[in-house]
């Protein structure tokens, strides 16, 4: 392998991460409140198309596309259409006390369809081409630092990224803060550890599932809309997020519940996913192949922290289990 390919790796691996460290900090976040969401896929896929959404209403209604209006539209369209997903899964398994993994895959069900005919819907506007594309849009989601060019191989390692890879780091690391140090931190694991406890403490139990799963959901819908607008150049093409989605929720136990971790899990999963083109001799199949490694990878994690059995290693103690009040 060059240098330039190398460097070409790098660039792929780190812009792929951004999408699978939104999406799994998003997961943290619900897991560590109590709820385990396997809809995350769909919320993911929801928070993508509902960006293109606002770029095909954008688009449609100007002559000329401002980058800094843009963004900001298809950011706030993301953000409410991830909220609108994730609200459904939490009045199912936090109001209605549905079982959270029959819930979260049924969601995920709904939501990558919905998405799909959506995404097909504004394909047919476009030319139907099986490609809805924002090229302009794109241009100010990947758009580098400014000197970037001037620092060589440093500036193409580290800053030649569209500001979403930059604020999915700064989101890890301050979820990572508010849970570890903060009081709505303790909060938030103690009613992912014990709600019966929490509750007694005077700790309103559902406020936080609510809020901590909400909040997790529009963290992980900016994960699909940084992977469309970003890795994917504003291109929207129907299932183009399925697989990234559970690759973020394996992901969350690669990084054993801790967004810090999970930074440089993301990288790792991101060249284990991309690192197949890179590898000259292979074929499609072995390429494809190659992209079961990052699932292969947390098994092991899985069955080590399993052995090893450390608490703070451990998922929280009532991940995936409804709260009844009046079981108290």
């Amino acid at each position: 392998m060059s240098f330039a390919m190398l460097i070409a790796f790098i660039q792929q691996s780190i812009r792929l991460s951004s999408t699978l460290l939104l999406g799994s900090t998003g997961e943290i976040i619900t897991e560590k409140s109590g709820n385990l969401n396997l809809g995350t896929p769909g919320i993911m896929a929801g928070g993508a198309i509902s960006g293109i959404v606002g770029a095909y209403f954008y688009s449609g209604a100007v002559e000329t596309i401002n980058p800094l209006i843009s963004v900001i539209v298809t950011l706030l369209c993301s953000l409410l259409g991830s909220l609108f997903v994730t609200l459904i899964y939490c009045f199912l398994t936090i109001n209605l006390k549905t079982n959270q993994n029959v819930t979260g895959l049924a969601l995920t069900t709904f939501a990558v369809g919905a998405s799909n005919f959506i995404g097909s819907f504004i394909n047919s506007k476009m030319g139907g081409t099986g490609i809805a594309a924002f090229p302009e849009i794109g241009k100010a989601y990947r758009a580098p630092l400014p000197f970037a060019d001037k620092l060589g191989w440093f500036g193409e390692i580290f800053l030649s990224y569209g500001f979403m890879t930059y604020l999915a780091i700064v989101i890890a690391i301050v979820v990572a803060f508010v849970i570890t140090k903060t009081r709505t931190g303790l909060n938030l694991r103690a009613v992912g550890e014990n709600p019966a406890t929490a509750d007694a403490a005077g700790i309103n139990v559902d406020r936080y599932k609510y809020i901590a799963t909400c909040l997790g959901g529009m963290i992980s819908g900016l994960g699909g809309l940084c992977y469309v607008m970003d890795f994917a150049a504003a291109n929207w093409q129907n299932n183009i997020l399925d697989q990234f989605g559970w690759l973020s929720v394996a992901l969350v136990i690669f990084a054993v519940w801790r967004p810090n971790i999970a930074i440089v899990g993301s990288i790792i999963f991101g060249a284990l996913y991309v690192i197949g083109p890179f590898l000259l001799g292979l074929s499609n199949k072995d390429q494809e192949l190659i992209k079961i490694l990052p699932y292969l990878v947390t098994i092991i994690v899985l069955v080590i922290i399993s052995i090893r059995d450390k608490k703070e290693n451990q998922p929280p103690a009532s991940l995936g289990v409804s709260y009844f009040r009046e079981e108290r």
